[in-house]
C-alpha cells in the first residue's frame, strides 16, 4: 500500500505554508514588526508580498476594525535577501473609523508607504454590479498547465521558468479565461480575467485571508495594459514595475475558495499603464476592487526621441 505523502513532501502545501509564514510578522516593539521576505522566482521583492505584509501590520493595530481601503506607493525596489521592517503610525481613531500609516523599510530605506482606513462593522444600504457570466474554473486549465504546454510547443521559455513559476511558488492556482493570450504575442483588447485560489485550505482567520487577497491582487494585473500591444509582461524589452496599488475590501472573503479577478486597462501613456479590477467569489458577491498605476517602459525607446503612436482599442465584454 502506497504511503500518502507528508505535508513536507507536497510542493503546494509547502508553498502555501511559506506564503503564510511570509505574512506572519515578528513584533520588535510597539507597532513595530519585522519579517524575512520570501523569494518567489524573481530576484526583486514581489510587490504583492510587501503590500500584503504592510496590510497585516496595519491590521495588528486595529483588530476590531476590518480594513476597507488600502493605498500604497512603491518607492524603491526591495530584495528578498534582507529583512523588512514595518512601522505603524496610528493616525486617528474615531468613533467608527481608524486610519493607519505604514512604512516598510529595508536596510534603513523606505521602500513602500501605505495608508489604510479601517471601520467597525456597520449595517447599511447594499448594491453591487453583477459578476460577468464566465466559464466555471473547473472547465479551465491552470496557468501551470498552459505554461508547460506553451514551452513544449515553442521552446521560447527556459525550462527553469517552469520550476520558478511565480504562481506555483506562491501556492496559488490561476485559471485564465483567455488561455491563448497568457504567454504569447497575440493582440487582445485591454481586458483580462482569471479564477484564482490558494491551493490548500488555510486557517479561518479573516485578517489572514485579507492579507492573502492583497498578496494575490498584484498577480497578472499590470500585464492587462500590454494586451493591446501584443506583449507579455516578461518580454525582454519591457521594464514593468508597480508604482502604486490600491485595494478596497467590500465583503468578507475566503482565498482558499475560487475567486474571479476581472481586469481592464482604460489607458496607457507616459511609459505607464493604468489598470482596474473587480474580485468576485463563487456566489457572485463583489468582495474587493483594485486599481494600479505601473511602469511599462519600452527599453527600446528609453534613449530615443521617438514618440510611440497610441494604439486604438475597442472594448469587448468578457
Amino acid at each position: 500500500m502506497k504511503t500518502p505523502p507528508r505535508a513536507s513532501d507536497d510542493p503546494a502545501e509547502t508553498a502555501v505554508r511559506e506564503v503564510i509564514d511570509a505574512l506572519t510578522l515578528e513584533p520588535t516593539g510597539p507597532d513595530r514588526y519585522r519579517v524575512r521576505p520570501r523569494e518567489f522566482g524573481r530576484r526583486r521583492l514581489f510587490g504583492g508580498q510587501v503590500f500584503a505584509q504592510s496590510l497585516m501590520a496595519a491590521q495588528h493595530s486595529a483588530p476590531e476594525r476590518p480594513p476597507h481601503s488600502v493605498h500604497a506607493c512603491f518607492l524603491l525596489p526591495g530584495t528578498p535577501d534582507i529583512p523588512v521592517d514595518f512601522e505603524v503610525e496610528r493616525v486617528r481613531d474615531g468613533g467608527a473609523f481608524s486610519c493607519r500609516h505604514v512604512r516598510a523599510l529595508q536596510g534603513g530605506r523606505e521602500i513602500l508607504t501605505m495608508f489604510v482606513s479601517c471601520q467597525r462593522p456597520e449595517a447599511g444600504y447594499e448594491h453591487q454590479c453583477p459578476m460577468p457570466d464566465v466559464p466555471a474554473p473547473e472547465s479551465l486549465r491552470s496557468s501551470g498547465e498552459l505554461l508547460r504546454e506553451w514551452t513544449a510547443r515553442t521552446g521560447e521559455i527556459p525550462h527553469a521558468m517552469l520550476e520558478t513559476s511565480m504562481t506555483l511558488r506562491m501556492g496559488l492556482e490561476l485559471r485564465p479565461l483567455d488561455p491563448e493570450g497568457v504567454f504569447g504575442t497575440l493582440v487582445r483588447p485591454p481586458q483580462n480575467a482569471h479564477w484564482f485560489r490558494i491551493c490548500r485550505k488555510v486557517p479561518v482567520d479573516p485578517a489572514l485571508h485579507r492579507g492573502l487577497l492583497a498578496f494575490a491582487s498584484d498577480l497578472g494585473f499590470l500585464g492587462t495594459a500590454l494586451r493591446p500591444h501584443g506583449k507579455p509582461w516578461f518580454a525582454p524589452d519591457i521594464q514593468p514595475s508597480t508604482i502604486d496599488h490600491s485595494l478596497w475590501l467590500h465583503r468578507s472573503v475566503r482565498v482558499d475558495d475560487w475567486l474571479l479577478y476581472v481586469m481592464d486597462s482604460p489607458t496607457a501613456q507616459g511609459a505607464r499603464g493604468f489598470v482596474r479590477g473587480s474580485i468576485y467569489d463563487r456566489a457572485g458577491r463583489l468582495v474587493a476592487s483594485t486599481a494600479q498605476d505601473g511602469l511599462l517602459r519600452d527599453t527600446r525607446l528609453r534613449h530615443s526621441n521617438a514618440t510611440p503612436r497610441p494604439t486604438p482599442v475597442t472594448g469587448a465584454s468578457l
